[in-house]
């Protein structure tokens, strides 16, 4: 089963940036697209971002365009979401999973997440 580790939230202050690290488990990412998603209190999983194994398909929530930019690292075995300008309704556990193309059903187990709190 595959499994990823995210990293790198965090409490920050509104307008502050935060970028987030998603790592493979005893696979490699360039083999999967990969795409993010966040859960805010009460409300239910949404899809963020998701970028395919080639670059060449990268998708973004309307609600983050131009806010979020999602890029890999394959030589690191990562991916990541570098989160600009951040608001409180950015405030959410953030979740990446591997699949096969951006939109497919997803390949690997969900991880922890990791906590992005934006409040003054």
């Amino acid at each position: 089963q595959l499994r990823v580790v995210e990293s790198g939230g965090g409490l920050v202050q509104p307008g502050g940036s935060l970028r987030l690290s998603c790592a493979a488990s005893g696979f490699t990412l360039d083999h999967y697209a990969i795409a993010w998603f966040r859960q805010a209190p009460g409300k239910e999983r949404e899809d963020v971002s998701c970028i395919s194994q080639s670059e060449n398909i990268i998708n973004y929530a309307d609600s983050v365009k131009g806010q979020f930019t999602i890029s890999r690292d394959n030589a690191n075995n990562a991916v990541y979401l570098q989160m600009n300008n951040l608001k409180p309704e950015d405030t959410a556990v953030y979740y990446c999973a591997a699949t096969g193309y951006c939109g497919s059903i997803l390949l690997s187990e969900w991880g922890q997440g990791t906590q992005v709190t934006v409040s003054s």
